[in-house]
């Protein structure tokens, strides 16, 4: 990925399922539960580069002591200045008492985060300044353990405002429309009822408070807090949530959009965004690692049992396809092989772009996340060169195929990112004077004028780096064509379930589709969806249908591919440059089982996706940049 695009958040959980003694005698370190954490974030670090938080529960601690510990940090590495501050006190403990520091009840009792259940975010911000308030774990505080609510999580809500009026309809006065503080008063509302049910029903059987307090902890029913809580979430989310005296859950939304996957052992209860990360860090088969399904949630009760209920009921599974291309690690397996997939199946439209003529072509990348791709691509062109070898056989064509013999696959490292900048998380106002600096050539490899170059990188979102860099970088080698090619489709719509990408002019499709309809003269056609749009607010049916898709149906994907390919190609560049995007259809089948699409065909999995694309269409129309959600 070449060009800015907010990335995703990542949870981690871990729930020691025995006593704090056993893990202390088997690893011989207090410290067992806190180096897996630290693991299980750092191998999810693609998903945080704003912050990060840590939080720990110690299980049964009595009253006058702390049960509840929470680190968060905003540092330019903030998974190590948590891990840092921790490692810092444990050092300090074992240093003044280092019979004491192997003693797992002293240890639990004066040693922050030595308990039984972890908690771990990372931040990758969709709303709000970088500041350690926008840090999650979030914490909803009680006097009462079972009241207590900490969550986390990698989501985002399209209907904030319909949340929030739920909340003053409920008697509440929320200071905050933020999509996380609303999700936390909404779920800690109706964990606060359950509560009251429970309290009431156990008074009138004559039990003590103090022993409400213990049964409130082993009958609370999460399942029900979050159907009545979650029943009129619109988004795409993967929650972690923990109750003060222990209980946890993972909630995934109906449609999968967000990913949320777990592992339970006679040790141990894992969930983490990504599979790789349970995989490497606690060296198990990928088999092992399960998918929390749809419209489910991972509960882990206070005694370490585990169940997986369902809280809302499922819709299609439309798992997002764009966290398949870029935003997950090339590391688990599956995603491996979908991506070089990705990379073969352009193998045909790139042979017919450069008229099958590889002799003059040389293929390249845009790293890094591209890589897989391109190897894919690399494999599809041996198998071209293979086949038409053996036609060249079968046909007994001596000098086609002693001259087929000869022809090899020209594979160089053209593209070279050479500073440590992610173009993604720089200031805004600065960003495209600093983007022509990233990546730097490879010179004296080409044929001046007479070679084509090939580069793919995974997707084409706004189109700034290559217009800005990469296609003036390679002007400098003197090729004949410069033919770009995306392992994604065209990135058409908003996302409004976890990535920043409501405003609509950074597309550079959506810049693409704009200038056809100016050539073509049918710029009236913006007025009338403008109309469209805004009638459908009005009438309350905007979650209906996605207005916007009338726009890019004047145009077929070839026309909008070559509208792209004028607008990043600058005036001084000599070298013909071609863009070629990957189909719907081909994603479809290299990702068989992640269908979300949206970005790219506009077909959202909630009635709130709709909303967002309408409103976001309006805000253009009408010179608004803010969020459309």
């Amino acid at each position: 990925m070449s060009d800015f695009i907010k990335h995703e958040c990542g949870i981690a959980m871990i729930r020691l399922r025995k006593p704090l003694e056993y893990y202390f005698e088997k690893h011989g370190t207090p410290t067992y539960a806190i180096n897996k954490l630290y693991l299980l974030m750092q191998k999810q670090h693609n998903r945080g580069q704003d912050g990060a938080g840590m939080l720990n529960i110690k299980l049964d601690h009595p009253p006058g002591n702390h049960y509840m510990t929470r680190y968060r940090s905003v540092e330019s590495q903030p998974i190590m200045d948590l891990f840092e501050k921790v490692n810092k006190k444990l050092g300090k403990l074992k240093e003044e008492r280092p019979k004491k520091y192997y003693n797992a009840k002293w240890m639990k009792k004066n040693a922050p985060f030595v308990g039984e259940l972890y908690m771990g975010h990372l931040r990758y911000g969709t709303h709000g300044k970088n500041e350690i308030r926008n840090c999650h774990p979030m914490i909803r505080r009680n006097n009462w353990k079972s009241r207590n609510l900490i969550m986390a999580g990698n989501f985002n809500m399209t209907n904030v405002d319909e949340l929030f009026s739920h909340l003053v309809d409920l008697g509440q006065h929320p200071i905050e429309k933020i999509d996380t503080v609303t999700v936390l008063e909404k779920i800690g509302h109706f964990l606060d009822e359950e509560n009251q049910r429970l309290f009431s029903q156990y008074k009138e059987k004559g039990l003590s408070n103090e022993e409400i307090t213990d049964r409130i902890s082993e009958d609370l029913d999460i399942q029900a807090i979050l159907k009545r809580s979650c029943k009129d979430f619109d988004g795409g989310y993967a929650m972690l949530g923990m109750i003060g005296f222990g209980a946890a859950f993972v909630a995934r939304d109906p449609a999968g959009i967000r990913p949320a996957y777990y592992y339970v052992d006679d040790d141990v209860v894992v969930a983490a965004s990504e599979k790789p990360a349970i995989k490497t860090t606690f060296d198990i088969e990928y088999d092992e690692i399960k998918e929390v399904p749809p419209g489910h949630a991972l509960i882990v009760k206070k005694n370490g049992d585990v169940e997986v209920k369902e809280f809302i009921k499922p819709l299609e599974q439309l798992s997002c396809s764009f966290e398949r291309i870029y935003f997950s690690r090339g590391s688990d397996p599956e995603i491996y092989k979908e991506r070089k997939r990705l990379g073969e199946i352009l193998v045909n439209d790139i042979l017919k772009e450069v008229d099958y003529d590889l002799k003059n072509t040389v293929f390249s990348y845009i790293p890094n996340t591209a890589e897989t791709a391109f190897m894919g691509m690399e494999r599809g062109l041996d198998k071209y060169l293979t086949r038409v070898r053996q036609d060249a056989y079968n046909e007994k064509d001596r000098e086609r195929l002693a001259d087929l013999l000869k022809t090899k696959i020209r594979v160089e490292k053209l593209v070279i990112k050479d500073v440590k900048l992610r173009t993604f998380i720089t200031d805004s106002d600065q960003r495209d004077d600093l983007v022509g600096h990233v990546y730097d050539t490879t010179y004296e490899l080409l044929q001046k004028r007479q070679d084509t170059i090939v580069v793919i990188d995974d997707s084409i979102v706004r189109g700034t780096t290559l217009e800005k860099s990469i296609i003036n970088m390679l002007e400098r080698l003197k090729p004949k064509r410069i033919v770009v090619v995306s392992s994604a489709p065209q990135i058409r719509y908003p996302d409004c379930y976890g990535i920043d990408m409501s405003t609509m002019s950074h597309f550079v499709a959506f810049r693409a589709m704009l200038n056809l309809l100016e050539k073509t003269g049918k710029e009236n056609l913006l007025e009338e969806v403008k109309k469209k749009c805004e009638k459908a607010f009005e009438k309350g049916i905007a979650h209906k249908k996605n207005y916007l898709k009338e726009l890019y149906d004047q145009f077929t994907d070839q026309q909008i591919s070559d509208e792209i390919a004028e607008i990043v190609k600058p005036d001084y560049v000599k070298a013909d440059v071609k863009v070629i995007y990957q189909s719907v259809d081909n994603l479809h089948k290299a990702c068989p089982n992640h269908l979300g699409d949206w970005y790219f065909t506009g077909n959202y999995p909630t009635d709130g996706g709709n909303k967002v694309v309408n409103r976001a269409f309006i805000n253009f129309m009408e010179g608004h940049t803010g969020r459309a959600y």
